[in-house]
């Protein structure tokens, strides 16, 4: 069983950070890279849109525009996620390896029952939500990510407190997600175009977040330790810390600058 690269980048601009996930699966793609578990932050707090959603109808840029927020467009499908303070992770692997299963709901099974455990280690009472297809939200809400747990994700007490994206390039895959520790419901619920005092919030009230559920604050390097423990005995691999090759890095800063960076992408629908 190969090692496994973990790489925590630190904070990055969303650009930067959707290049890196994309550079990254290419180099493991192409055999030029090992299996890598990532580490990373924001700054400034992001807005990722899923690949195929409207930036007109599905967030406020105005709002997020006067809070600070870059907006940024991911390549993995899904909805609208708020980053801030949260762990974010995102696992480049083989996809024909066997350790994922044999189809994508497989993975993201996988993927989820050792993010379950590591939150069950930090004395959380997370549940795992079966696969099944999304569908069925209110119009208010359609373009939150966490309105609604779908494809085997994590929730407590009913609300989400995982969201995932996923998507796959010739033999490897990349999954990302988003693991709030707080969230400003407030804030998400004006950058979603969704009054959360009033009845149209719809599915707003199923959104959670970590600390919600725990007497002291975790750390979101508490929680990324956590993650990474339970990840390596999942895998049966060594996670060995590493950094971003020169170049990685060389080729997530050519792609921020051609794609993530650029208007013509994020403002594209």
């Amino acid at each position: 069983m190969h090692d496994w690269r973990l790489i925590n980048s630190g904070f990055q601009t969303g650009a930067m950070n959707m290049a890196l996930d994309e550079t990254l699966l290419h180099a493991v793609a192409n055999g030029t890279s090992s299996p890598v578990l990532r580490f990373y932050r924001w700054r400034p707090a992001t807005v990722t849109l899923g690949y195929a959603q409207s930036v007109t109808t599905d967030i406020d840029l105005e709002v997020c525009r006067r809070a600070g927020l870059d907006v940024i467009r991911r390549s993995t499908g899904g909805r609208a996620v708020l980053h801030d303070h949260e762990v974010t992770y995102s696992i480049i692997a083989p996809s024909v390896s066997g350790l994922f299963g044999n189809s994508v709901l497989d993975s993201y099974r996988v993927i989820s029952e050792i993010l379950q455990k590591a939150l069950q280690q930090l004395g959380l009472p997370a549940k795992l939500v079966p696969g099944k297809p999304r569908g069925g939200q209110l119009n208010a809400t359609k373009a939150v990510c966490f309105s609604a747990p779908s494809q085997y994700e994590l929730v407590i007490d009913d609300r989400k407190v995982a969201g995932s994206a996923q998507k796959r390039h010739g033999p490897a895959f990349l999954q990302h997600g988003s693991i709030p520790l707080e969230m400003d419901l407030e804030l998400l619920g004006k950058v979603l175009k969704t009054d959360v005092n009033t009845e149209t919030a719809g599915s707003l009230d199923k959104v959670g977040w970590l600390n919600m559920w725990t007497r002291l604050p975790l750390s979101i390097a508490e929680v990324e330790a956590c993650i990474a423990v339970e990840f390596s005995k999942a895998m049966g691999s060594t996670l060995s810390s590493s950094v971003l090759t020169d170049d990685e890095t060389g080729e997530a800063e050519k792609l921020c600058h051609a794609k993530y960076a650029n208007p013509d992408w994020n403002m594209m629908r």
